[in-house]
């Protein structure tokens, strides 16, 4: 039972008040060679302690997104932040969602070894300790874990301290991360803070990061990998490091050791994706980056690679053309309806836009607005799902520019292989769609997080894009994709729409009885 006299007050509002000191004194972690040791922070938690303890002192909450290297000590230095909170205070609920199972486990086990190490004169005595909930008894206090799964997962009570783990690899994440915000209360004190390594382009926390990097309410905190004590290898005698290396090392101020064992661990995952080491490769930078631009790059097995996106995204290429838009309906289960226009080597010159709705009279006439404005050539709407209704009702309105396009029908052998070789119709067009990026005189796509993101959603390997054996190409699934990232590739697919359907070259009087054509079905 925690019993104080005139002696230790000091001491104890010492502890109440002075994080660091009470990490040293209560809190005792497992080290990697399995010694219970006192937590002692090292560089990249002090940083993660000093920007949280300055926002808190500004505006009296936290609200804080992490980004970082693997394994910094962002999770061990947050549990031991939350057990200090809940010692020190009375009627805090705090929660703490992770990416799987066996992470929620780990935090939820350093927290009872936090308890049970604390000296008995300060230990609390607990209400309640089972597998998932920790409660302090006569504190009203409490600490528990969840798994990111179901969308409803933890928005049944209302807490002051949420944690979100590896919030990037998060199914669902957009809701999680939404409901979630909801039962945190709005009061003086509480605290939000999500920590991931990056996961690509275009999901929840790297929008979420960009945002507060660009002056949301959140602080937007980077810990790089060197900061890692850890991180470093004995550098053999006379070893010469790449020229790339060298630069390397010299942007970023590393000591030889650091250097070296950068140079090992990029070896050996460089050597796992077919990639030369002799300089940092994707799966390095995206897991042990120096900076955010190097951590927010998409897998580097990226059906359309993220480089020509990136380049995509910063090209200024005038739009000439047919006009030419593509739309994807909403199928439900987190899908959106997504809209996208193309012009020649010009993506989004129009349109490039979700719509978060579920009846098809409502898109349907949004689409019909559109194509009053802009008089496009062709408009190819997916009609899986939803989309037979969008299609049904633009028909009988008139709109004779208007293509039914079915995702899962055969290809049409306008592929850029010159063959069917295609496992369906989405997969032609989006082969399509990537040969498209490799134009050399250049092609523009607007310069956008969740568009980047979506056009380098679908990647390579096992149960995602991939050649069957009968050298079929198979484009990862819709499900798989939200599966993995926690959002759709509704921009992707609207964009693949595009390509559904082969336009000649246009001439300008072309282009003018198309646009008249639109004008009459239009009813002008």
């Amino acid at each position: 039972m925690l019993s104080a006299t005139a002696s230790q007050s000091a001491n104890l509002a010492r502890l109440r008040d002075d994080f660091e000191f009470f990490a040293k004194t209560c809190l005792r972690i497992r080290t990697k060679s399995g010694k219970v040791v006192p937590l002692a922070l090292n560089r990249a938690q002090r940083h993660l302690h000093e920007q949280l303890e300055k926002q808190r002192r500004e505006t009296g909450r936290v609200r804080a997104i992490v980004l970082k290297g693997r394994q910094m000590g962002a999770s061990t230095y947050i549990e031991g932040r939350f057990y200090w909170r809940l010692w020190g205070g009375r009627g805090l609920r705090a929660f703490i969602l992770t990416h799987e199972q066996a992470a929620t486990d780990n935090l939820f086990s350093m927290a009872k070894r936090y308890h049970e190490n604390v000296p008995e004169l300060l230990r609390h005595p607990t209400q309640s300790a089972n597998a998932k909930e920790l409660a302090f008894a006569g504190r009203d206090c409490s600490y528990s874990v969840a798994t990111a799964g179901t969308k409803e997962v933890g928005r049944s009570a209302t807490m002051q301290l949420f944690h979100g783990s590896e919030v990037a690899f998060w199914p669902n994440a957009e809701d999680h991360v939404g409901g979630l915000e909801q039962a945190l209360a709005d009061a003086p004190g509480t605290e939000r803070i999500l920590e991931s390594t990056a996961n690509g382009i275009g999901n929840a926390f790297q929008r979420r990061y960009a945002a507060a990097q660009r002056g949301s309410s959140d602080r937007a905190i980077f810990m790089p990998w060197f900061w890692g004590e850890d991180y470093t290898l004995a550098c053999p005698d006379g070893w010469d490091p790449p020229k790339e290396w060298g630069d390397y090392a010299e942007r970023n101020n590393l000591t030889w050791d650091q250097l070296y064992w950068a140079f090992v661990k990029n070896r050996d995952m460089a050597s796992a994706t077919g990639q030369s080491e002799d300089e940092p490769c994707w799966k390095f930078k995206q897991e042990y980056p120096s900076n955010a631009e190097e951590a927010f790059q998409t897998a580097g097995n990226s059906f359309i690679p993220s480089d020509k996106v990136a380049a995509a995204r910063a090209a200024l290429v005038l739009p000439h053309g047919p006009l030419i838009i593509g739309v994807d309906p909403a199928r439900g289960g987190g899908d959106k309806t997504g809209i996208v226009d193309r012009r020649g080597r010009r993506i989004g010159s129009v349109v490039s836009e979700t719509w978060d709705i579920a009846d098809t009279m409502i898109i349907a006439g949004k689409v019909a607005q559109l194509i009053r404005l802009h008089k496009p050539a062709a408009v190819n709407v997916d009609v899986g799902g939803l989309g037979a209704g969008v299609y049904d009702r633009l028909a009988e309105m008139g709109f004779h520019q208007v293509n039914p396009v079915n995702f899962g029908s055969s290809p049409l052998g306008i592929g850029p292989t010159g063959d069917e070789l295609y496992e369906n119709r989405r997969a032609e067009m989006w082969d399509v769609m990537r040969d498209w990026f490799n134009d050399p005189a250049g092609v523009q796509i607007p310069d956008d997080d969740g568009f980047h993101g979506d056009m380098t959603s679908p990647v390579w390997g096992k149960g995602m894009t991939r050649h069957k054996s009968n050298n079929e190409l198979v484009i990862e699934p819709k499900d798989s994709i939200r599966h993995r990232l926690g959002f759709s590739p509704d921009l992707g697919d609207a964009a693949a729409l595009t390509f559904a359907i082969p336009i000649a070259a246009y001439t300008d009087e072309d282009e003018d009885r198309a646009q008249s054509r639109a004008s009459n079905s239009a009813g002008y």
